[in-house]
């Protein structure tokens, strides 16, 4: 049986907090400077990374025998490593599924399969609580989530399904589908306007999401999220990392603002 690896890298946040809730935290031993959550991956451990750029050394001098990351974005820094003589996971999963069939995977890797599925069932019991509350409402709202303003980019897949289980509508479920950001772009604003959203969510990855920018937007004004001031964030480690976080805090974010649209009187 191949030995299971001791000394793993995240390259990215979800790894580091599927391994703390395994309780597989000791392999870890350096994390992402991205990394929120759990907090104490912050304190415990050295951040060696961004998103798309690592101190390449510093990863090295920590002798890893795995490191694990996330999308074609990361590419240049896998190649780094694997030239280094490191292997390296970089995982692609785009959707709620492929968020629980990763857990499953990483705890195969460190052999804590038992762990892992019995993690998974908890959070899809999660998940199912949402969408049975969800399908009591008495009405689905119209939603557009906004991961970015400077060019609007709309959901990406696993959000916008979490829309659904949460009990609204994208306005955008074929952009969805696209695992590019370049390819989510709504590169003509009045597309939102004519798609009438009751909700905006906005999570601007790494800034803060400002309402009033939204309101200013030329011809926005009678956008029915705008006109009911139904504007509202959601941290974007909270939704945007596709792990334990968008399935648990990100998800049930997104059902509290979707509840209160639903039980208020229409306007």
């Amino acid at each position: 049986m191949p030995a299971l690896p001791q000394r793993i890298v995240c390259l990215t946040e979800e790894p580091t907090e599927v391994l703390y809730a395994l309780g597989e935290q000791a392999r870890i031993v350096g994390i992402s400077g991205y990394t929120v959550r759990p907090p104490r991956a912050r304190q415990e451990k050295p951040r060696v990374c961004a998103f798309t750029s690592a101190k390449i050394d510093r990863v090295l001098a920590l002798e890893p025998d795995l490191a694990i990351g996330f999308s074609d974005m990361q590419a240049d820094i896998a190649q780094a490593l694997i030239k280094a003589g490191v292997e390296v996971w970089i995982s692609n999963h785009r959707s709620v599924d492929g968020i629980l069939g990763y857990v499953r995977r990483l705890g195969a890797l460190v052999g804590a399969e038992a762990r892992a599925r019995a993690y998974v069932a908890e959070l899809e019991a999660g998940i199912q609580q949402v969408r049975a509350s969800a399908a009591a409402l008495p009405r689905r709202p119209r939603v557009y989530f906004e991961e970015w303003d400077t060019p609007p980019i709309s959901a990406i897949r696993w959000v916008s399904e979490l829309i659904g289980i949460a009990g609204g509508d994208d306005i955008f479920p074929e952009r969805a589908v696209a695992s590019l950001g370049r390819d989510r772009i709504v590169a003509d604003p009045m597309q939102v306007v004519h798609a009438a959203p009751d909700i905006i969510v906005g999570s601007w990855c790494g800034k803060k999401f400002r309402a009033e920018k939204v309101r200013e937007r030329h011809g926005w004004a009678e956008v029915p999220a705008v006109r009911d001031g139904e504007l509202h964030e959601i941290k974007s480690p909270l939704i945007l990392q596709p792990g334990p976080a968008a399935l648990t805090d990100g998800l049930r974010s997104l059902h509290t603002i979707i509840r209160r649209w639903a039980l208020r009187p229409p306007r």
